[in-house]
């Protein structure tokens, strides 16, 4: 396994458990992405870290954090494998997920976006349109639904 593709799974792990402990919802279920769109919502504005909130420091380190924990949910609900290179020191931008169809997403890049942007480049509806189920709202005990994404009936 190589150095960064280490580093995606120990963030996406270190963010869950940060997440947790703030009262975010955050088992790499589809419904968590919820409250991963709750927390860009609650401690950033178009770019903006929310003085003293969760995004206020380390915003690099926390960012990449949320873009693996997207990514590693939406691999665990529909299938895919991490793509890095480790040869490139300004790779971990680049980190990407190839899914089971062949297409690859960049979930880091997807949460840089969100928070420069706002709620027009929702994590919820890039998941939805990846064919996850999220619920309208969070249930912890909710049976993962698979749906055919928008990308899978356009590239058809």
């Amino acid at each position: 396994m190589t150095a960064l593709l280490d580093d995606v799974r120990t963030s996406a792990d270190w963010i869950a458990s940060a997440l947790s402990h703030s009262g975010y919802q955050a088992d790499f279920s589809a419904g968590s992405l919820r409250d991963v769109e709750r927390l860009m919502t609650e401690h950033s504005d178009s770019g903006v870290p929310v003085d003293g909130g969760l995004l206020a420091t380390d915003l690099g380190s926390r960012l990449f954090g949320l873009g693996c924990y997207v990514g590693e949910t939406i691999r665990l609900s529909i299938g895919g494998d991490w793509e890095v290179d480790d040869a490139d020191p300004e790779s971990g931008l680049e980190v990407g997920l190839r899914l089971a169809d062949g297409s690859v997403i960049w979930p880091v890049q997807r949460v840089i976006k969100r928070f420069r942007n706002g709620p027009e480049d929702s994590v919820v509806a890039y998941a939805v349109f990846l064919g996850l189920d999220v619920p309208t709202h969070a249930d912890p005990h909710a049976e993962p639904k698979r749906r055919r994404g928008l990308l899978r009936l356009w590239r058809r």
